[in-house]
């Protein structure tokens, strides 16, 4: 079986789906999990975009060891410069580097000729090439371009040093069959190309992306780039988990195989909905709450009986069995943090000392804790940033005949104490509002959503919530047994978010000339 490079885009292609907005702390986080998951690259990011998307570059190049780490670049002096200074303490850095070939682009996007961009193409890769022997070159909206065209740009950057050349599906446009072919065209017409790596990054405007990775895989290409969760610009990107299952459960038909963890696939793909504030749709396949369920009276049957009947995988595979934790609140902090690394978290003494403060916490009201539980408690507070406001009380009073009503102290970082009263048409109403009103800001709700983390009347409520403040979406969660409690931190998570952001008082946005 040949061996298929997974290059991770979740922390930039992922990022850039509309109301994702990833800080350090957290990209940080999803990065030491895709570590985790022992993905080949992590695409870490665009560091030209702005001096916070380089920062965070920059942290998962110094930190994370294993997979290479790459960032993005047009073909463009001062992208390049900017993303070799992100990624130059990486193991492996790679450059990747990119520029559009199809005329459409060409002609109303760059107003360029074909004889320009291919001379700019192979500019940029000379230049990406002399800070990293790593390079990989993408030809934007390479599926509507000119065949001939694209394999003579590609022959030349290979020329130049490419070390890997990519055919972006950048607006979701071809069809499996289609993607073959093309990949068999490549192979057998550009000078060069047995050298390198041969990528494909698909989008799924029309529900394509992952039988179009396939389908290329099958043409002879080596390496897929793809997101957790399939997210990512307008209607996402192929999806990792779905490509590497099928790669396993039909490795006979593929005849390929991934180094991917198949046990850190379930954990990966919660971890990058709670940070991202993009839930699964129950129905999605690998990763969905439904994936693994059977409500019909034959399908459970058959299951009973023989998994096979009706799973074609196994979910304890990829990490989804449910256990009770053999902890309650009689557990001490030792056998709890024994139980963390046995699930793979591996935390700094203030880390652990915050996560077993809020375990206890639920111990005490919660008889059965799940992994899902445990899971969710650790991932806030090891992604939590220094909180300019936190909670200290807040007392709702509602009911259907009467109008509701909240009130909410915080405590400040410089230690003043605040309070505020508000009305609202409901608890979780009169909480923001009288948030809003004590902090004098007036962000806009874009989006709320609550759910069970497990079972039962007594389940943790997890809330996430997007506001609009200052021309950016912030994302906040929060989890408690109280769903107004949840509410609340929630939204002051996202608010602690735009305060710390204007306490740092960033440079402008770097914008496209």
């Amino acid at each position: 079986m040949k061996k298929i490079l997974v290059f991770d885009t979740t922390l930039r292609d992922g990022e850039q789906s509309p109301g994702v907005a990833l800080n350090v702390h957290e990209k940080l986080e999803i990065a030491r999990q895709l570590a985790r998951l022992n993905v080949d690259i992590i695409e870490a990011g665009f560091p030209i975009a702005s001096p916070g998307d380089a920062e965070a570059v920059k942290a998962v190049a110094r930190e994370i060891k294993g997979p290479a780490i790459c960032a993005l670049a047009r073909a463009k002096e001062k992208d390049i410069e900017v993303a070799w200074e992100s990624i130059r303490y990486a193991e492996t850095p790679i450059i990747h580097t990119f520029i559009a070939t199809s005329d459409i682009h060409l002609k109303h996007k760059l107003r360029l000729s074909r004889e320009q961009a291919l001379e700019q193409a192979v500019w940029a890769v000379k230049k990406a090439k002399s800070f990293t022997p790593y390079v990989e070159f993408s030809a934007e909206d390479a599926t509507r371009s000119s065949w001939e065209y694209l394999a003579q740009v590609y022959s030349a950057v290979i020329e130049a040093g490419a070390t890997t050349i990519n055919i972006p599906d950048t607006v979701g446009y071809i069809t499996p069959l289609e993607m073959k072919e093309l990949i068999e065209y490549l192979l057998k017409n550009v000078k060069g190309i047995e050298k390198t790596t041969i990528s494909v990054h698909c989008h799924n405007d029309l529900g394509l992306a992952v039988a179009n990775s396939l389908l290329a895989i099958q043409g002879g290409a080596t390496q897929v780039e793809c997101t957790i969760n399939g997210i990512g610009e307008r209607a996402g990107n192929a999806a990792l988990e779905e490509i590497v299952m099928a790669l396993h459960v039909r490795g006979e038909f593929f005849q390929a195989q991934t180094d991917i963890n198949y046990q850190e696939i379930y954990r990966t793909s919660r971890l990058v909905s709670q940070l991202t504030g993009m839930l699964v749709q129950p129905n999605k396949a690998v990763v969905g709450d439904n994936a693994f369920a059977h409500e019909s009276g034959i399908h459970q049957d058959g299951v009973l009986k023989e998994r096979l009947t009706y799973e074609i995988m196994d979910a304890r595979l990829i990490g989804r069995q449910e256990k009770v934790l053999v902890l309650g609140k009689h557990s001490g902090r030792h056998a709890f943090a024994k139980k963390l690394e046995e699930l793979g978290y591996h935390l700094s003494e203030e880390e652990l000392n915050k996560a077993f403060a809020r375990f206890k916490q639920l111990a005490d009201q919660k008889k059965h804790i799940t992994e899902a539980d445990l899971e969710t408690i650790v991932s806030e507070e090891i992604t939590k940033q220094e909180e300019i406001y936190q909670l200290d009380f807040v007392h709702v009073c509602s009911g259907n005949n009467i109008l509701p009503t909240a009130t909410v102290r915080l405590k400040a970082a410089d230690g003043q104490t605040l309070e505020g009263v508000a009305t609202g048409v409901g608890p979780v109403d009169a909480a923001y509002k009288a948030i809003s009103k004590m902090l004098g800001i007036s962000p806009d709700l874009v989006n709320f959503t609550l759910q069970s983390i497990s079972g039962g009347t007594e389940a943790l409520g997890e809330v996430l919530v997007r506001i609009f403040g200052d021309e950016k979406v912030y994302v906040g969660r929060g989890s408690s047994q109280d769903v107004v409690v949840a509410s609340v931190m929630a939204y002051l998570s996202a608010i602690n978010k735009m305060a710390q952001e204007k306490k740092l008082n960033p440079q402008k946005d770097y914008q496209e000339s």
